[in-house]
């Protein structure tokens, strides 16, 4: 099939190619935050009674393959079609997940936790591939005027697949806790299902197929590191990045490890919890390809930084409750909380509300850099751009991992309320506040940007 000429687009909203990826986006998100969500619940469990939570090497391990392999599933993205990458990362998906199921089995024979935090490496191996692909071929298959709601649709659909994972992980440790290969049988369903999906993505032609590879191309290839000295807006947009993934890869178990430990929630309310921010998030996307309207619109990364600057500090306030009566025989919380029973200013119901804004402010941030890092470099380094920007996000992940399990062993071993650790994520945000402040770019109506 031959590719269609920019003109001759459809709009987004007609653009059946932009659905199928939009579906294949949302199932494998889906996947990886359900999955994702099960080991880190489950690695705070496996820690009960013991020194630390081991939710920081997760993290890690997750983490780590977009480090090794992010580069190289650049270079592949701007030699092939990033379709046929699509769709192979999917089908690989279905593999990943039929490999869940066995150490969910093992898990329950033993309760070891290195089965699944293989099976986290192999998700972590996948999506590092999947990710310059997916976010380079929006460029190549949208009108330029549509790339801001086509991000901010991205973005949204990514954040309530957060929210259906994670919460969907803490109902099922609550209702099958014993028999948790079948979270793995209906991810495998849903990894189908998305694949699938991507076969209604539109195919590109491969947007440099005479590339060689090089050595440099496993880290930053040598015309990457250039452009970048080059760019200094460029430059900059990936430091924030960098420095914004590092911060939110901190958040979601610091929210885990409030609610189970600091609020004693059990599993599903503390997924409620997490699956509030996803909600937020989509909708601080939704919101910022919206007002966004065919520019690269800056002043959304000052709203958002100032925003999550002032969640994170409401977050933060510690209190003297009484927890005791959210204690149940099984360890399980067995009725609704109650305003006040926490060792934290807002408690349950107060950060509820809390966390949803949080999301949203995260969602106006994101996605103006996004559309910048993706518009920004000329079509021959798109994909390898996007791979960059990978490598840059999980490198701040990494760190985050590392960060967050030493802040922890600090809480615990000065016993410290565990709110605390989102007045240490507030302090990494505030140099962003104060430093950052682009000016906004307009985008192409209908030619690439």
């Amino acid at each position: 099939m031959k590719s269609i000429a920019r003109e001759d687009l459809p709009k987004l909203f007609n653009d059946s190619s932009f659905w199928g990826m939009l579906a294949t986006q949302f199932l494998g998100a889906f996947n990886d935050n359900l999955f994702k969500q099960l080991v880190l619940l489950l690695s705070i469990q496996a820690a009960v009674g013991k020194t630390s939570d081991r939710q920081g090497l997760a993290m890690f391990i997750f983490a780590a393959p977009f480090l090794a392999f992010t580069g190289y599933a650049g270079y592949l993205a701007d030699r092939l079609s990033k379709r046929s990458i699509v769709v192979a990362c999917k089908v690989a998906e279905i593999g990943i997940m039929l490999l869940g199921t066995v150490a969910f089995v093992l898990y329950e024979s033993n309760h070891s936790l290195w089965p699944l935090f293989i099976v986290l490496f192999l998700m972590g191996t996948h999506s590092a591939f999947f990710g310059p692909a997916k976010y380079g071929i929006l460029p190549e298959m949208l009108r330029g005027s549509d790339l801001p709601r086509a991000n901010g649709l991205l973005l949204m659909s990514t954040f309530l697949a957060i929210i259906f994972g994670t919460v969907v992980a803490g109902v099922l440790l609550r209702f099958f806790g014993h028999q948790l290969w079948v979270a793995s049988l209906s991810c495998m369903t849903i990894a189908i299902l998305g694949t699938i999906a991507s076969l209604w993505v539109r195919r590109v032609p491969p947007a440099n197929p005479t590339l060689k590879f090089e050595l440099a191309a496993v880290t930053v290839p040598h015309d990457m590191r250039e452009l970048l000295r080059n760019d200094r807006p460029l430059m900059m947009a990936l430091l924030v990045s960098s420095m914004f993934w590092l911060l939110a890869g901190m958040v979601p178990p610091a929210v885990n490890a409030l609610g189970k430990i600091e609020l004693t929630l059990g599993d599903d309310w503390t997924s409620l919890l997490t699956g509030a921010i996803g909600i937020g998030i989509a909708l601080g996307c939704a919101l910022g390809g919206l007002i966004s309207a065919g520019q690269v619109d800056f002043r959304l990364v000052r709203i958002g930084s100032i925003g999550l600057l002032a969640g994170l500090l409401l977050m933060a306030i510690p209190s003297d409750g009484d927890v005791s009566s959210l204690h149940a025989a099984n360890g399980q919380l067995e009725r609704l909380p109650r305003i006040g029973d926490a060792h934290q200013w807002l408690g349950f119901w107060g950060s509820l509300p809390t966390l949803l804004a949080l999301g949203a402010f995260t969602g106006m941030f994101a996605v103006p850099l996004q559309v910048f890092m993706q518009c920004r470099p000329p079509d021959d380094k798109k994909g390898r751009m996007i791979a960059v920007m990978n490598q840059a996000n999980w490198i701040g992940i990494i760190i985050s991992a590392g960060l967050y399990q030493a802040l922890a062993w600090m809480l615990e071993a000065f016993g410290w309320p565990r709110s605390l650790m989102f007045l240490f994520i507030a302090l990494l945000i505030l140099p962003v506040v104060i430093l950052y402040h682009p000016k906004n770019e307009q985008l192409g109506v209908d030619a690439q940007p």
